[in-house]
């Protein structure tokens, strides 16, 4: 394990550090750096997948990689990098919010990731808005649980079924 990036150290406004540690989490993604993604976890890190975008009912998600192993999810990562191509990775992060002490908060982030198999060609979709819940431990913004992407219309109203956009 590397020594965390003084960039997860922080001296300026919760707000601006949340924002700053999605995007080291895009730019991760983007450079397919494992390292760096890995940097941006709480040990007790949490990671809940619905099995659809369109399923926003939590009580049929999965928790398809458990708590954080740096060991077990920095492998899951090297043999995506290795057998997908990164088609492209846009996000936005729509909203930020910070508990009145400063201490803990969430992004509201809307992504649209797709991988390309290089072998079959098939593809690996993560599209749509999800949230990440960040704690400042130590002097470090760190993330401690995410769900997976759900769909959402313009107004922000749920879409539970494709075609509905």
């Amino acid at each position: 394990m590397r020594a965390r990036s003084d960039l997860s150290r922080v001296t300026h406004a919760p707000e601006r550090a949340i924002r700053d540690a999605v995007d080291r989490e895009t730019q991760a993604w983007d450079d397919r750096d494992v390292e760096a993604l890995l940097d941006l976890f709480h040990p007790d890190m949490v990671w809940a997948w619905p099995p659809t975008a369109y399923d926003h009912d939590p009580e049929t998600w999965r928790l398809e990689l458990g708590r954080y192993d740096r060991d077990r999810w920095g492998e899951n990562w090297r043999t995506l990098f290795a057998t997908h191509e990164l088609v492209h990775n846009r996000r936005d992060t729509r909203r930020v919010a910070v508990d009145e002490r400063g201490t803990g908060g969430f992004a509201v982030v809307d992504i649209d990731t797709l991988w390309r198999d290089e072998e079959t060609g098939e593809r690996f979709h993560w599209e749509g808005r999800t949230t990440k819940l960040y704690a400042e431990v130590d002097g470090e913004w760190l993330m401690t649980a995410q769900w997976g992407a759900l769909q959402f219309d313009a107004d922000g109203t749920p879409i539970t079924e494709p075609g509905r956009e």
